[in-house]
């Protein structure tokens, strides 16, 4: 038995304002803009980031930027957890495109094993053979799973369900109640709130209106932890009850999307401004249009010669002696030697943008 999507009379106001925002999201970034590539970059490397960070694994922006691009290896526990999770998300954006896909339990175990392939420890990619018992923060025990018999029989049930199983509810609905199914259920010896996310992002993904790294919620999810914990433990009371009600667990995963995707807009817009002062700042020093590219790329994280070279598509040659340009006016830092030389927004730069943004 699994739970039931609660009635959703009193929700009906959030998800119409929601049906918007996401259909006009889905408009903005589906619209070919010079930087609609970066935001994405981005957005795929702060999901990562915030996920796992919920689980207790913390690296900085920048780390997670490049672990997440392949700029550089995953050398500490956090960073491959960061690393996994990519994969696994990865995955998710194949998926969601894939004219024969369907939803099995196996899928499931292959999502795990891929985000946490980095601790064999919690057997990634096998159900859990024994009991688990969440602690709650302040110690005791905050949930008891279903007993790991159940386990095998449950997960066959949710992947029914996701093929099945309340098809008329908004699909922002049932990607919470398909994170509530899984996380409630805890089929994994460790992993269970990451896999959780990532089914939640599937879900989302499959509907085809926002790809997975702008529609997931993960960001969010992390700014506001302790209310995402209170929200399942509400509905879950203390072990598996799948009778009990939904309904408080779905209006914070609505609110969560909400908030997501008003900022989502945000930043496009934003962005849109930020394009617009690079273009004015590269046009005013009579420079090539391309040096816009670099300025943006300099701004989100870093940029480095072949990152350049594969946005602007130009030489080596050429990209270097752009970058140097930029160094030499005083807009950009170099960090790094050789083949990880790397170029950073100076603070000259930033102070530009901003004085354009704020007028």
């Amino acid at each position: 038995m699994l739970y039931k999507a609660p009635d959703l009379t009193n929700h009906l106001k959030a998800l119409a304002e929601l049906d918007a925002l996401r259909r006009r999201l889905g408009h903005e970034v589906s619209r070919a803009t010079p930087w609609s590539g970066q935001l994405r970059r981005q957005a795929r490397a702060a999901t990562a980031r915030s996920s796992t960070a919920i689980e207790g694994y913390h690296v900085t922006a920048e780390v997670a930027s490049a672990v997440v691009e392949g700029r550089a290896a995953a050398t500490d526990r956090d960073q491959r957890a960061v690393a996994g999770y990519a994969l696994a998300m990865q995955h998710v954006a194949v998926l969601a495109d894939d004219p024969s896909f369907g939803w099995c339990d196996r899928l499931l175990l292959d999502l795990h094993f891929e985000a946490c392939s980095s601790e064999p420890e919690g057997r990634p990619g096998l159900w859990r053979t024994g009991s688990v018992l969440v602690t709650a923060p302040g110690g005791g025990v905050a949930y008891r799973a279903p007993e790991a018999d159940r386990v095998p029989g449950l997960m066959t049930e949710l992947a029914h369900w996701l093929s099945q199983g309340e098809l008329e509810a908004p699909v922002v609905v049932r990607a919470a109640m398909a994170h509530l199914h899984l996380v409630s259920i805890h089929p994994f010896r460790d992993g269970n709130g990451r896999l959780s996310r990532i089914l939640q992002s599937l879900v989302l993904a499959r509907d085809g209106v926002l790809s997975s790294e702008l529609g997931s919620i993960e960001v969010v999810l992390a700014r506001d932890t302790m209310r995402y914990y209170d929200a399942l433990r509400e509905v879950q009371g203390g072990s598996y009850q799948p009778d009990r009600s939904a309904d408080p667990w779905i209006a914070f995963c609505i609110e969560a999307h909400l908030v997501q995707a008003r900022e989502r807009l945000g930043t496009l817009e934003k962005a849109a401004r930020r394009w617009a002062a690079l273009e004015q700042l590269v046009e005013g020093r009579g420079w090539p249009d391309r040096l816009t590219i670099a300025l943006e790329q300099s701004l989100f994280d870093s940029v480095d010669r072949a990152s350049f070279c594969a946005e602007a598509e130009v030489s080596p040659a050429t990209a270097s002696a752009d970058l140097r340009r930029l160094l030499d006016a005083g807009l950009v830092s170099r960090r790094g030697r050789g083949r990880d030389t790397r170029y950073v927004a100076s603070p000259e730069l930033r102070a530009l943008i901003s004085e354009d943004e704020d007028t």
